[in-house]
């Protein structure tokens, strides 16, 4: 058995920003432990591979929804990284900070120092943003934060069809204000993917107070009375303990770290009984609160063969695919929105409440994003604050297994009306003149869907996830029957254990979830170590 200072499950986005963080100090020994491989697969580092990503066997964890009414009794796909940078090595790669109000109200909930003014900061200490650093944007962090590479008439289309039914260009939707159009910023440099191992971890590996174990599963917790000590791991068939001497970190995302949990007798009594674990710490909120970015796509047949549907195909794709090796451009740069729209579906509303993603492409089927043979284009509306709430649970004792996930999509009348109300002004920007004249017509949801009863069925039955779940070990005042961990990330009753990753995240930030996460684990490392004396 080894001991150590700090142990960290999970090397994915937060993982690594602590991996390098706390082992920055020679006098910290630190364990990673990473269920899944070396981040060593050829498609990770080219941004269009993240399409190949979505479903992969082994670098995808590929959890699913329970079949839920609301949603037409459909599972859903819940794809999660499984590798060294977790899902940061897999995910779309679009850089959103989100918008003041997130984490003002963070800090109205009670945790104190989580304020935009407070976080915002950790923001700036991430990037290193390709234009250039000022009050707002840093310039000198480990993640290069760019531009994408490449332009197409079509996003400038989409772009001007925004303006011209009313809204604003901004190109830099993470600097002063969120609303409008404009092209997305992006995880990449030079054309190829910086995940949180690239910036973070990779850099950091040769430090001698630094381990790092893949193919590793932690199967527990190691507790005794209100203390966290350590862990139980498998890897190669054999099972290992280590111990910490400081803390354990949980930080596998929102869909595992409350099966962690759970596994170790941390949560609800009444279900770990009914599975016949011993609760060693009755904690109600884990697992719960779950929430996600639900959205709905609206696509149009394109008249031009200019869409990604025919330049990734034949002689075309053995050109970007040169393109790409030989100056780091072409299609293969794109990624999973490339033109932004942050619009609000009422007036009265004070900051965007809908996201637009748009591709100059069209799917078949937008859960393996496998791309139809004829041109087209597609316009995804993401309601930003959904207050539709599920949960997370263990189903089974083996840590092997998958988890019970029930999101309850749609089932607050805030989400329906939303999207329903942006795919109407998706609508709109579709049918506006920069994008009109490239349209033969409307594939989905169809000129004869209309009503808003007509809209909503359609969101119901072909609706997805962005691949966002945060909020399952929320952060929360002591006084919180629901909340799981304090303002320090210190699981609410016992020493020694903290969790740093999206499952602390108590409501969901205006946007893509990876920058916040980001900021969270650059935020909990200055706490931990300033904990530390």
């Amino acid at each position: 058995m080894e001991t150590f200072d700090y142990i960290i499950i999970g090397a994915g986005s937060a993982g690594c920003v602590l991996a390098n963080r706390l082992s920055a100090n020679p006098n910290n020994k630190v364990l990673v432990i990473e269920a899944g491989d070396e981040d060593k697969n050829f498609w990770i580092k080219v941004p269009a591979g993240f399409q190949k990503l979505l479903n992969h066997p082994t670098l995808n964890w590929n959890f699913k929804t329970e079949p839920e009414a609301g949603v037409g009794d459909r599972s859903i796909p819940i794809p999660r990284g499984k590798a060294i940078g977790g899902s940061s090595s897999i995910n779309g790669m679009l850089f959103v900070r989100g918008q003041t109000l997130d984490y003002d109200q963070w800090a109205q909930l009670g945790n104190r120092g989580w304020s935009y003014a407070n976080v915002r900061p950790f923001f700036s200490r991430i990037e290193n943003f390709e234009r250039g650093g000022d009050e707002l944007r840093g310039a000198s962090g480990p993640l290069n934060v760019a531009d994408m590479r490449e332009r197409h008439e079509m996003i400038d289309a989409f772009i001007e069809a925004g303006v011209e039914c009313g809204f604003e260009r901004n190109p830099d939707y993470n600097g002063a204000r969120q609303d409008g159009f404009g092209y997305y910023q992006v995880t990449q440099k030079k054309g190829q993917r910086v995940s949180a191992a690239d910036a973070y971890l990779t850099p950091v590996r040769t430090r001698a107070n630094l381990k790092v174990i893949a193919n590793a599963r932690t199967k527990r917790l190691v507790i005794d009375g209100r203390r966290v000590f350590g862990i139980v791991y498998d890897t190669d068939g054999k099972e290992f303990e280590a111990h910490a001497e400081r803390s354990v970190i949980v930080s596998a995302g929102a869909v595992q770290s409350p099966q962690l949990l759970e596994l170790s007798g941390i949560g609800q009594p009444k279900l770990l009984q009914g599975y016949g674990i011993k609760v060693k710490h009755a904690l109600v909120g884990v697992g719960e609160n779950y929430r996600d970015h639900y959205t709905a796509r609206i696509n149009w047949r394109v008249k031009q063969p200019i869409t990604l549907n025919q330049q990734a195909r034949g002689l075309s794709l053995a050109r970007e695919i040169l393109k790409y090796f030989l100056a780091g451009r072409g299609v293969l740069t794109f990624t999973a929105g490339i033109g932004h729209g942050f619009v609000r579906t009422r007036p009265e509303l004070e900051t965007p409440d809908c996201q637009f993603f748009f591709a100059h492409a069209s799917f078949g089927d937008i859960n393996t994003r496998a791309l139809e043979k004829e041109p087209g284009m597609t316009i995804g509306v993401c309601q930003l604050r959904p207050e539709s709430r599920g949960s997370i649970h263990i189903g089974s004792v083996d840590p092997l297994a998958d988890p019970i996930i029930r999101p309850n999509f749609l089932s607050d009348q805030i989400d329906r009306d939303t999207l329903v109300a942006g795919l109407k002004m998706a609508r709109q920007i579709g049918e506006a003149p920069a994008l009109a004249k490239y349209t033969v017509h409307e594939m989905k949801p169809g000129a004869d869907c209309q009503t808003n009863a007509a809209l909503l069925d359609y969101v119901r039955m072909t609706g997805a996830t962005v691949y966002h779940p945060i909020g399952t070990c929320r952060m929360g005042i002591r006084d919180d029957a629901m909340a799981v961990v304090d303002e320090r990330l210190r699981v609410h009753g016992l020493e020694g254990l903290r969790i740093v990753d999206a499952s602390v995240m108590p409501t969901m930030p205006s946007g893509n979830t990876n920058a916040p996460v980001l900021m969270v684990a650059e935020k909990a490392a200055d706490m931990i170590i300033e904990d530390a004396g």
